[in-house]
């Protein structure tokens, strides 16, 4: 009979999984090949090691280098990742420096290159891409960290990275790590022609949504180019007041709401162009006038520069749907720790956040098949599926995961956490609800330092 010895604890059993459609989707294999590790007598650690540690630290919730490097440490880990002992805090770092702009930009295009594999696996025809940056503020003076736009911390340095995302299946097709100097629309024309030159070629129509921060001509003119739909919120000097000098027609059965459209052009422009407006009563004021006491409707305006066939009250429905988008920037940021985990180098904090937007995607994709699990957000994910803490035992030659499942009535926890307590014959009761649950461990190893 074989003797089976507990090699160690680990708390994020769950990544098992994560790194089982990793390598079914040939994504830690893409990554190994394109960042190979030149081999020295004091070389540890591989750069695919160091890559996969901090994706895989994304998907379980983890930030800061420190933090990912006692996470290296983790039984299960060290199992997946092929590692004698947790990677150092400083080797870490050096290798993200190390691998400066050439590295950065060619994650970009993997990364790119595997969202546009998983838009072409979806079958969509018709797809619609949400625009939008969002601000990271910086506590310190990090490389390219500079002061803009910040709207929860002004004055302070950030960061302001541009991505778009395919609505349809919550994903972030691709993203730009910026100065927090930048324009909202810095940068629009180059990023967009690389994400066309993307997309699979089963994607027929297109449909781009932005807010007013990307109100310009010349990406008027690359949309129309591209034969894209689109939608853009207006941005104007004067906006309101030029909004007042239109005529309006009521919107049958709406009688606090009224449209109007009117060309317009502006300084640069190639050509006019349609701008389309609503306006609704905001609410009723009370005024004083002529020393009488009147009641008035407080006006607001929306207005909308697209080529779709729609009036001012379509678009505006159609527009209002993009702010799930926002919903999407909050789940990067927040609970895949896009962008919290800093160094003193710009480009290694690219490779950082773009690492944090790849675990936010598989966390997604992993996501896709089901409805009840699709909808969820990245946070809940990870404490049903990741964080699971569990035992690895070898017996033989074979390494498994020992954890435990407990059913809920309301089916929505798969898995949960021990008390911590352990089994006394009190607790007969708890012992007839668990059942154990063995998973292979299955990493593959294809050479010295190569763990796909």
């Amino acid at each position: 009979m074989l003797k089976k010895s507990i090699l160690q604890n680990c708390k994020y059993s769950g990544l098992n999984i994560v790194a089982k459609y990793m390598n079914g989707q040939k994504i830690i294999k893409s990554i190994s090949i394109l960042f190979p590790t030149q081999r020295r007598n004091a070389t540890k650690f591989g750069v695919n090691q160091i890559l996969m540690a901090v994706t895989l630290a994304s998907v379980s919730g983890i930030n800061r280098i420190c933090k990912i490097a006692a996470f290296s440490g983790d039984g299960l880990v060290k199992c997946l990742l092929k590692l004698d002992k947790a990677i150092n805090v400083n080797v870490i770092s050096a290798t993200l420096k190390g691998l400066g702009q050439a590295g950065a930009r060619k994650l970009q295009s993997l990364l790119l290159a595997t969202n546009a594999g998983w838009l072409r696996e979806s079958g969509m025809k018709s797809i619609a891409l949400d625009a939008d940056s969002t601000v990271k503020s910086v506590c310190g003076s990090q490389e390219g960290a500079a002061k803009g736009y910040n709207t929860t911390k002004k004055g302070a340095k950030s960061y302001h990275p541009l991505l778009v995302f395919v609505s349809e299946m919550k994903l972030l097709y691709h993203t730009w790590f910026r100065t927090g100097s930048a324009y909202t629309s810095n940068g629009i024309i180059d990023f967009l022609k690389e994400v066309k030159a993307s997309l699979p070629k089963t994607v027929e129509k297109v449909f781009f949504r932005a807010d007013s921060g990307f109100f310009s001509g010349k990406l008027f003119d690359l949309l129309e180019s591209f034969t894209w739909d689109y939608l853009v919120k207006v941005k104007l000097k004067n906006l309101e007041g030029l909004l007042q000098q239109q005529n309006r027609v009521p919107v049958k059965g709406q009688k606090e709401v009224a449209i109007c459209e009117f060309f317009h052009k502006e300084n640069g422009w190639s050509k006019s162009r349609t701008l389309k407006v609503m306006r609704s009563i905001k609410e009723y004021a009370q005024v004083e006038y002529l020393g009488e006491k009147q009641i008035v409707p407080v006006y607001q305006y929306v207005c909308y520069s697209s080529n779709l066939d729609l009036d001012a009250v379509g678009l505006h429905e159609l527009y209002k749907q993009r702010s799930t988008s926002e919903t999407w920037i909050e789940q990067v940021k927040g609970q895949a720790i896009a962008g919290a985990t800093l160094t003193d180098n710009f480009r290694a904090n690219d490779i950082l956040w773009q690492l944090s937007v790849f675990a936010y995607n598989i966390s997604v994709m992993m996501r896709q098949k089901k409805e009840k699990f699709k909808r969820q957000e990245h946070r809940t994910f990870i404490d049903w599926f990741i964080a699971v803490p569990a035992k690895i035992i070898r017996s033989g030659h074979q390494t498994e995961i020992k954890m435990y499942s407990l059913s809920r009535e309301s089916g929505n926890i798969i898995f949960t956490k021990p008390t911590g307590r352990s089994l006394t014959s009190s607790s007969k009761r708890h012992k007839k609800q668990r059942k154990e649950v063995n998973m292979k461990i299955t990493p593959r190893v294809y050479g010295r330092g190569t763990f796909y």
